[in-house]
């Protein structure tokens, strides 16, 4: 019976932890991260909610219930996700529209209802078997770990729709093995639903809208939404997750043509190439090509591309010419809507048509459309083709570059670190620059875009110079608009910038055309007052009339995304809230955050309360403090290490995997071994690791960062494994104290756990991750200290 239970929780964790990060996975593409954190974050609420049910209820502490409700949990996994996207939620009227609000409560309640059930379950097996907690928590932490493990797996090999209803596999088996007489028959049932529906996965969980153009190829990982869209025969484009566009240029693979076509890059770098005899060029986020494409067009001696996305670099050095994707495009054309662009209130706006791209023509002038469509060009000898996070890449080299582009470079794009991570982005720091410093030659060039960031990045930029010592930094870098293309570029040299080389690095200044141009810095009389040369010239701190955050990211807080400023918040912009509204300065996530933080505060933790008002035994104060502040604290750090070992590992799934399959087998591990250890010991083995962590390990990292992949993996694995291994103790611990009253126990835990996971994002935006660690450190001290008063519980 006991190897029954441990079997049942374990498979019971593996559905439901792989619900939240599938989901994550599904909803941040479909609906922009920020909402994704919000809806998820609510939903997961429905763990605690079952466990306070059962409490509340006592009817529903039935053992042969538990099939029931198992199978519950299965319905609601499979059909919850189908239901949000038949509903048609839109976040951008969530504020203003309360028809829209009503949608999103019923988005909660659908996806909120598998994690209760399976509340239920957890709940009656952990206080009909509390005496056994120790072995039953290992089996949920451990199950945890596998399905992380699991879901990525079924993300990489079925796709991401698919692999959502195939995780409900476990559950279903966990409710044929309690089911009794007849009711064996639903799990099998829903088990056949699931086979049905896998194939017609990626219609439903998908909202319906009009493409940019005709889509001639789509896949769907652990890692991104990637679709290819064809521009009318004009040029090719890559979008991932629906937001972030890297154009595929048409291209024959012969570079002896007679050229015509040097000076028609968006962002020309040719200039830049030419002064080194024998170029060393990277591009970060090469993406589909045009970066490469014009560092060998230029005749760079060698061009490393680097994207954290592999299955772009897979299809860009296998997918032409072993025809992996459909380049025949579809017969009905669709009419290409235009990429979004962001007004000071962070409203999508009007559009241009999309960017020029450099039309490849034969010697005959007919515009190139090749089988081998971008010219096999990641298989030239030049090409060193890297699937990395660009900062981790970078970090291993000293004076190698001659010249680093990034254009439009964003990993928020494609991350997917669990339901309560928001974007962090490691390529927009302080450090970064100086990484980049570092990594460049002698009389090396950094040239760098971004249509959003340029103020924090000109912040960022002059701090990381300073550490440097450089002397003069002011005048090693220059800032450039090109208001038409809609585009900012920092370039960054080496060496002391000449006049000569800032009025020529991009071709030409010119004040009209397609490709005009200015600088912002060194700006003319006329433009001394635009935010960007102030920023140089007076420093972030004093400029207050600033529409955005201005305050430089650092590797310890490296939100670059979250612009938004509380003094923009007024109910008059709520109207206006998209999905780009930070951009803009208003500040949605934290607005989201403040409504996740509102929701458990205000209703949450009051109905934690109810039972004190009933018959029967109650928890003391004590106690239910503990495991509130225990589900706080063991959230806040698991929150931060995802993010922060993102830095290490790279901006990547094997970071989110690595973290938390460490964490929790090794939080299992302790569990079972909790009785074996003082209460002192596995609360100071958490505290000091915790402090470790924040203090020191950045220091022990960045020594390793010139390892690569694998054994940066296994050296987080070793950091990590002793803070969860105490970690794990704590929960046994007070099960043990509080016997059957562990189902309110658990609810508090779950509901705190929220708590936790939100509040620590708040922190880390303001202090950063090592206060957010430390805030951490102290609620173990804290309930250290509520164990300790025996006499309480």
């Amino acid at each position: 019976m006991k190897c029954r239970n441990y079997l049942v929780i374990a498979l019971m964790s593996i559905t439901l932890i792989a619900l939240e990060l599938s989901w994550t996975r599904i909803f941040s593409a479909e609906f922009f991260y920020t909402f994704a954190f919000l809806v998820l974050s609510l939903a997961i609420l429905g763990l605690g909610f079952g466990a306070l049910a059962l409490r509340l209820l006592p009817l529903l502490n039935r053992e042969s219930m538990l099939g029931v409700y198992l199978s519950l949990t299965g319905l609601m996994a499979i059909i919850g996700p189908i239901l949000v996207f038949k509903i048609g939620l839109d976040f951008s009227q969530l504020f203003s529209n309360w028809g829209m609000i009503g949608k999103f409560l019923v988005t909660v309640i659908l996806l909120s209802s598998a994690f209760f059930w399976g509340g239920i379950g957890l709940a009656m097996l952990f206080k009909r078997n509390h005496e056994d907690m120790p072995r039953l928590y290992m089996a949920d932490l451990v199950g945890a770990g596998v399905g992380v493990v699991a879901i990525i797996w079924l993300m990489n090999t079925f796709g991401t729709p698919a692999a959502t209803f195939l995780i409900a596999f476990p559950i279903l088996i966990a409710a044929l093995l309690t089911s009794k007489g007849a009711m064996k028959a639903v799990p099998i049932v829903l088990a056949l639903a699931v086979v049905w529906l896998c194939p017609k996965a990626p219609g439903l969980l998908e909202v319906e809208g009009q493409d940019r153009a005709p889509v001639i190829y789509k896949h769907w990982d652990a890692m991104a939404k990637i679709k290819v869209y064809d521009f009318n025969g004009y040029y090719r484009g890559i979008e991932i997750d629906n937001t972030a566009n890297s154009p595929i240029p048409p291209f024959d693979g012969d570079f002896n043509y007679d050229d015509t076509t040097s000076n028609d890059w968006s962002i020309n770098v040719a200039n830049l190439i030419d002064r080194f005899d024998s170029c060393v060029f990277l591009s970060l986020g090469a993406g589909g090509g045009m970066d490469v494409l014009q560092g060998l067009a230029e005749q760079a001696a060698e061009v490393h591309a680097v994207e954290v996305n592999p299955h772009i670099n897979h299809m860009m050095q296998h997918g032409d010419p072993d025809g992996y994707i459909d380049f025949d495009p579809p017969a009905e054309d669709t009419t290409v809507q235009e990429e979004p662009e962001v007004d000071s209130a962070g409203q999508a706006v009007a559009q241009q048509p999309p960017p020029y791209v450099p039309n490849f023509r034969d010697s005959t002038g007919a515009i190139i459309t090749s089988d081998k469509y971008s010219g096999n060009i990641y298989n030239d000898p030049r090409v060193i083709v890297v699937s990395e996070d660009a900062r981790t890449y970078v970090k291993r080299f000293e004076n190698k570059f001659d010249v680093i582009y990034s254009l439009s470079s964003n990993t928020w794009a494609a991350l997917a670190s669990g339901s309560f991570a928001l974007a962090e982005n490691y390529l927009f720091t302080t450090e970064a620059f100086i990484d980049y410093w570092n990594c460049l030659s002698d009389s090396g060039f950094l040239s760098m875009e971004h249509q959003v960031y340029m103020p924090r990045l000109v912040s960022e930029l002059t701090d990381a110079l300073e550490i440097l010592g450089v002397e003069e930094p002011t005048d090693h870098f220059a800032i450039y608009d090109m208001p038409n293309a809609r585009r900012k570029l920092l370039l960054v040299s080496k060496q002391p910038l000449t006049e000569e080389i800032v009025a020529s690095a991009y071709g030409p200044l010119e004040a009209g055309g397609a490709y005009s141009k200015y600088l912002l810095y060194p700006a003319a009389d006329s433009l001394k007052d635009n935010l960007i040369n102030r920023i140089v010239q007076n420093g972030w701190e004093g400029i207050e009339d600033a529409p955005v955050d201005l305050s430089p990211c650092t590797d310890d807080r490296p939100f670059v995304a979250q612009l938004g400023l509380w003094k923009n918040l007024s109910w008059e912009r709520f109207d206006k809230v998209g999905k780009f509204a930070d951009f803009g300065g208003f500040p949605l996530s934290k607005v989201i955050i403040l409504i996740i933080l509102g929701v458990v505060i205000l209703i949450v933790l009051p109905i934690n309360l109810i039972p004190y008002f009933l018959k029967g035994d109650k928890l003391k104060a004590v106690p239910w403090l503990y495991f509130f502040t225990i589900g706080m604290a063991f959230m806040m750090v698991e929150v931060v290490l995802i993010q922060k070992y993102a830095l290490f590992i790279g901006a990547s799934i094997y970071c989110m995997a690595t973290v938390l399959l460490t964490l929790l087998v090794a939080s299992g591990i302790g569990s079972r071994f909790s009785q074996s250890f003082s209460h002192r010991t596995a609360f100071f083995g958490i505290v000091g690791w915790i402090l470790l962590d924040a203090l020191v390990f950045p220091f022990v990292t960045g020594g390793l960062s010139g390892l690569t992949l694998v054994p940066r993996i296994m050296a987080t694995a070793l950091l990590l494994f002793p803070l969860g291994f105490f970690m794990g103790m704590p929960f046994p611990k007070g099960t043990r104290r509080v016997g059957e009253l562990i189902d309110w126990g658990f609810a508090v835990n779950g509901a705190a756990s929220v708590l936790g996971a939100t509040l620590v994002v708040l922190v880390a935006f303001s202090y950063g991750f090592a206060a957010a660690l430390i805030l951490g450190a102290v609620l173990y001290l804290v309930a250290y200290m509520l164990m300790s008063a025996k006499s309480s519980w």
